[in-house]
């Protein structure tokens, strides 16, 4: 199905003079991509200018028809813009841009596709599409990164700590501005990610024609630099049926939607009433149809959600590309079905988190009720070390006084001084020193710590990457 309205209209393709009769309505319905391929309109419009000026400069063409196929193709953006829609006879955008074009300027517009295939101008329409997007998406995880970051320097200046867990069990304490930023790093590589991305898709294929390259002298050189392509294809085999840029792109979102689905998890988590760490806002969540009580992270599943359909799409453009031959296959129409998907997913995936976020109040005085002195028994380990201890016998002797608490239900910290002495004879008076939360995060200044120096100069770096 598609949401574009299509008109009828007597039959407009670009193909069909060796075929004595109309090809079957149902090879039609299924060969037919102007549902999917529309959006690729402004695009298609910008090479298509970009090529009847490489024309003229070719010779193939004069300066008055390259000029009417400029100023017509300028008005066929107009009726676009304006809201013109497809006729039920357009096979996809560039049929549809070639018969607009033809009823603004008659049939100079035949001459605009000498030397040139739908393989090539698909090619480079959508690689124009992805740099652009790559761009949009950039912005928008930026924008969550800047969320992340101010919850960051105010958890940081309140000297918030909390928990942090491997295996779901508690294990140390940290700051709560060291776990926030957890999430800002792999943001970071998405971002880096994404830049590749968009270098990969800037590698123009315009001139290499339906597989063997043009014919005509045109100038592939004054086409990348009108395009803004940063190469030119090297191969015109290759060049037609390349979609390792889209397969990229996929890959890099899928990553993104991962990394979203992390952090989704970890706040949905610290939002229940077991944890208490976190209180929803209003505007993205919703409530209960019969339960009156319930606030319902809804934004943050539907993220945590979308991980899985962007593993799909990713997984359907490598299994379409593992099994093509060389030069282009009608399989590839299907490659724009999972890169538009990926990319909506993601637009509006990201706001929504964004937002569940930014609205997101953080219960200090439950994450410091988590925190208890059975987290700081490394802490312990590492105060026998100095004492001169090898760490392996003083794992050992902290163990011992894990097991007693476990048993005994009290906390290390409320156990008497002669419990640490049986345990181990190293263990002096200032044995409770090392039990203190605040004490354990601030040993911890090695870079990339927790502790509070690193952390500030964490902070730095995070404010550099966004510069």
């Amino acid at each position: 199905m598609t949401a574009l309205k299509l008109v009828g209209a007597s039959a407009h393709k670009l193909w069909g003079g060796r075929f004595a009769g109309e090809s079957a309505p149902e090879l039609d319905a299924l060969n037919r991509s102007i549902g999917v391929d529309f959006r690729l309109w402004p695009f298609d419009v910008k090479l298509s200018k970009a090529w009847a000026i490489a024309l003229w400069s070719a010779g193939v063409v004069t300066v008055e028809e390259s000029l009417a196929l400029e100023h017509g193709l300028d008005r066929v953006a107009d009726r676009l813009r304006a809201g013109a829609q497809p006729n039920a006879s357009d096979e996809d955008v560039h049929t549809l841009i070639d018969r607009l074009l033809h009823e603004e300027v008659g049939d100079v517009a035949s001459k605009l596709h000498t030397g040139r295939s739908r393989n090539d101008q698909v090619a480079t329409a959508t690689r124009l599409w992805s740099m652009d997007a790559v761009g949009v998406l950039d912005t928008a995880v930026r924008e969550l990164q800047m969320v992340m970051l101010a919850h960051a320097e105010s958890l940081s200046a309140a000297s918030v700590l909390m928990p942090a867990y491997t295996h779901m069990q508690r294990a140390q304490p940290v700051s709560a501005a060291h776990w926030m930023l957890s999430h800002f790093w792999p943001l970071d590589r998405d971002r880096a990610r994404l830049a590749s991305a968009g270098r990969a898709a800037a590698v123009l294929p315009l001139g290499s024609g339906a597989v063997a390259g043009c014919a005509f002298p045109i100038s592939r050189v004054l086409l990348q630099g009108s395009l803004g392509f940063a190469q030119l294809s090297l191969n015109s085999i290759d060049a037609v049926s390349d979609r390792d840029f889209v397969a990229e792109l996929l890959f890099t979102l899928s990553m993104l939607a991962i990394h979203l689905s992390r952090v989704a998890e970890d706040l949905i988590i610290y939002g229940t009433s077991e944890f208490g760490f976190i209180q929803f806002g209003d505007s993205f969540t919703t409530g209960s149809s019969m339960m009156p009580q319930k606030r319902n992270p809804d934004a943050l599943e539907l993220a945590r959600g979308s991980g899985g359909r962007l593993l799909g799409d990713l997984t359907a453009l490598l299994a379409t590309l593992k099994g093509l031959p060389s030069g282009y296959n009608k399989d590839l129409q299907d490659d724009k079905r999972a890169l538009f998907d990926a990319v909506d997913t993601m637009m509006l995936v990201l706001p929504g988190v964004a937002g569940a976020l930014s609205e997101i109040t953080f219960r200090a005085d439950k994450m410091k009720a988590a925190l208890s002195s059975s987290m700081m028994a490394t802490d312990l380990a590492d105060y026998l070390v100095g004492k001169g201890t090898t760490f392996r016998d003083a794992h050992a002797a902290v163990g011992s006084l894990i097991r007693q608490s476990e048993e005994t239900g009290v906390e290390l910290h409320a156990m008497p001084y002669k419990t640490f002495k049986t345990a181990h004879a190293s263990f002096g008076p200032d044995v409770f020193d090392a039990l203190s939360a605040v004490a354990s995060v601030e040993r911890r200044e090695t870079e990339g710590g927790t502790g509070p120096l690193a952390m500030k100069a964490q902070m730095k770096s995070a404010w550099a990457s966004l510069a």
